[in-house]
């Protein structure tokens, strides 16, 4: 893509809630992307949910609020075919000005992550199931929305039915196309148990693309909803009284031959498939506040509704937070299925991968699996609610050994100031702080 040919062209960063942040540059830059000409305020990355700095950071004040060096990633440029303007987004990655990594950027986090299977030779193959719900944000609250061929709100939903996937056929038919475009490997796409809730999953591939896939799917269905007269959100739980949004994501990992790893040629999969388990399950309750990063996302983690609730896993069981799928030996996988929808997925990926590769260098054991409903059974929890899942993020040993160090510690932050901030909001007038946000 030539990108001196668009009048403008954005260059932008993710941040730690997973929202761009970055600049919109004229079509002469493009001579300019790989100098590190661009620059950029580290504590931009740091930010709370309403784009504002964080009290007290050390990326603030305490270091004269210092730039960082963007410099691009391997998926860009990137089409914004829902824009009127023709434009490109270019996502960048943020250095630090000596140009080693600022891990407080979560794509360089979870490449740190990556970094340790690499060092084994291994590659991490990852897909994720994207769940979202359209609705209608025109009035006082978020509602369903509009059926585009009777034009009443819709009133139900339609799990698996082809019927409102038809319904809503102009939306869908150019996801697909604008995904097609973007590079991003969109499959089936399900209507699910929420009103006005669908999901698409993307294609396995390398992990870091899936994430970036995932980033991107995203902002491709929010900017395309609107230009269909409609709201997207990933909000964990847009209705009280329905379905939530869930994103679980399913990996393996491969060798220098490409073998599967996890592959015994049975249905149990080998001990180091048992080891990523157990480290999972064993980071799992810390990694809480990253499945979990918004007071919405609490309402959805409840018993009985679709959101696991428990830290368990089992062989062919949705009920449990982790799920080995059945199939072919060859195709042996882990399914995370903690993380709501509104999650960044660049931290969802570092702290279930940094969970895995933890669990295989210490050969831990997972408990046996679980068999029927996890949800009647007594076993441990996540964390409860929003303030203790920041707590125990904190001073999780295990997330001290899967994340870097400086991450947990602005992550930490953040939350803190959103937990405390979101209190002065009316509570039912928050859902427009994260409707798209998130």
């Amino acid at each position: 893509m030539d990108l001196s040919s668009f009048r403008t062209f954005r260059v932008a960063a993710l941040d730690l809630n997973g929202q761009w942040r970055g600049k919109r540059v004229p079509g002469s830059y493009a001579t300019k992307l790989d100098s590190g000409a661009l620059r950029m305020p580290l504590s931009a990355l740091n930010v709370d949910i309403w784009g504002k700095d964080i009290a007290n950071s050390p990326l603030v004040f305490e270091s004269g609020d210092a730039d960082g060096t963007l410099h691009p990633t391997d998926r860009g440029p990137i089409p914004m075919p829902w824009l009127e303007t023709p434009s490109a987004l270019v996502p960048m990655c943020l250095h630090n000005e000596d140009g080693t990594p600022f891990l407080g950027d979560p794509r360089l986090a979870l490449m740190h992550v990556l970094d340790r299977f690499s060092a084994r030779g291994w590659t991490v193959i990852a897909a994720t199931e994207m769940e979202f719900t359209l609705v209608d944000d025109s009035g006082d609250s978020i509602c369903p929305p509009v059926h585009p061929q009777n034009g009443r709100p819709l009133d139900t939903s339609s799990v698996v039915g082809l019927d409102e996937l038809d319904a809503f056929d102009g939306f869908f038919t150019e996801l697909y196309t604008m995904c097609d475009a973007m590079g991003v490997p969109a499959q089936t796409a399900t209507s699910e148990a929420g009103i006005g809730q669908f999901e698409i999953t993307l294609n396995h591939q390398n992990a870091l693309h899936a994430a970036d896939d995932a980033v991107l799917f995203k902002t491709l269905v929010r900017g395309l909803a609107r230009k269909h007269n409609m709201a997207a959100t990933f909000m964990a739980k847009p209705y009280l009284d329905d379905a939530g949004n869930g994103m679980h994501v399913h990996f393996s990992i491969v060798d220098g031959d490409g073998h599967n790893i996890f592959d015994n040629g049975g249905n149990e999969g080998t001990e180091v498939l048992q080891h990523a388990v157990a480290g999972c399950l064993a980071a799992m309750q810390g990694s809480t506040l990253i499945f979990a990063p918004h007071g919405n996302s609490y309402d959805r983690m409840v018993s009985g509704a679709h959101a696991p609730v428990n830290v368990c896993w089992a062989y062919e069981n949705r009920t449990a937070s982790i799920r080995i799928p059945g199939g072919p030996p060859a195709a042996r996988r882990i399914e995370h299925r903690v993380a709501g929808g509104d999650i960044n997925p660049y931290l969802m990926f570092a702290a279930v991968l940094g969970a895995a590769i933890e669990g295989i260098s210490a050969r831990m054991t997972p408990p046996a699996p679980i068999s029927g409903s996890a949800y009647e059974q007594d076993l441990p929890k996540l964390a409860p609610d929003w303030s203790s899942a920041i707590d125990i993020f904190e001073t999780d040993p295990m997330i001290a050994r899967c994340l870097p160090a400086e991450l947990i510690q602005y992550y930490t932050m953040t939350k803190r100031q959103e937990l405390r901030d979101l209190q002065d909001i009316p509570e039912d007038q928050r859902w427009k702080t994260w409707l798209e946000r998130v």
